[in-house]
């Protein structure tokens, strides 16, 4: 099977603290990607104030833009959301949904699938989080996993399909260090493309794209994407480290040509 094109996407979750410096992460991040012409798709996803200056410094759109959130509603009385038409108006071209510290604050299942409804409307891609909070003996992570995804995508249209990112990021990995083996990883690739074969028919699996999060570095980049074979990464604490981020990149890029 064709293997996807590498995504990776740098969350920046709610750092930095000012303008200034997200517009200095911003230009360090181009500048230690360089302008040699990659196959890899890159995006960030600062946090919202940031959002139209990170536009204004990226006309090329080399480095994509993704939203953190996003709620359902297109305009109204809703004091401190953030609509797809708003993003859509200042570059974003994908949304992050589900994020588990989003679920932690108490975003549920059912506000989660209007999100995506809504996304995919739009036109825009949809890069849901999907995630066990710990590992037990029996694999009732799976079931875990399994419940987020079935919930996230019952009645899209097949149509809508390469609109859909699944990142997988196993919460008891995500800001602490650990990550999950690359052989783990693979295994719940395998697992999160049988339940999309299972709705959607085989054919579905080339058009949607496994992301894996969790403590991702450059040190494990590599073992993730030739063991684990995810499709490319989503990214919080090394995506604010230009250097470690560009690094991450361009293990994806050789590994996708093959040259790793």
């Amino acid at each position: 099977m064709k293997s996807h094109i590498p995504l990776i996407v740098g969350n920046w979750k709610m750092n930095p603290a000012t303008l200034g410096k997200a517009r200095k992460l911003f230009l360090d991040t181009r500048k230690e990607i360089g302008r040699k012409k990659l196959e890899t798709q890159i995006a960030v996803a600062p946090p919202f104030p940031f959002l139209s200056e990170m536009q204004r410094l990226s006309p090329s759109q080399r480095i994509g833009l993704a939203a953190q959130d996003v709620f359902f509603e297109s305009i109204g009385a809703h004091t401190g959301e953030v609509s797809l038409p708003m993003l859509k108006s200042v570059g974003v071209s994908s949304v992050i949904v589900g994020h588990s510290e989003r679920r932690a604050a108490g975003e549920t299942d059912e506000e989660i699938y209007k999100d995506i409804q809504a996304i995919f409307k739009s036109g825009v891609t949809a890069i849901v989080c999907v995630g066990e909070k710990a590992r037990d003996a029996q694999g009732n992570y799976f079931g875990i996993v399994e419940a987020q995804i079935r919930s996230a995508i019952r009645s899209i249209p097949k149509t809508k399909l390469k609109q859909l990112v699944i990142a997988y990021e196993p919460v008891w990995a995500i800001g602490t260090g650990n990550h999950a083996t690359a052989e783990d990883v693979h295994e719940m690739k395998l697992f999160i493309q049988k339940i999309i074969a299972d709705q959607f028919g085989r054919d579905a699996i080339k058009k949607v794209r496994v992301l894996y999060g969790g403590s991702v570095k450059k040190k494990n980049a590599h073992a993730l994407l030739a063991v684990g074979q995810v499709d490319g990464f989503l990214i919080g604490g090394a995506s604010l480290k230009p250097k470690e981020f560009a690094a991450i990149i361009h293990i994806a890029e050789s590994h996708g040509k093959g040259t790793l």
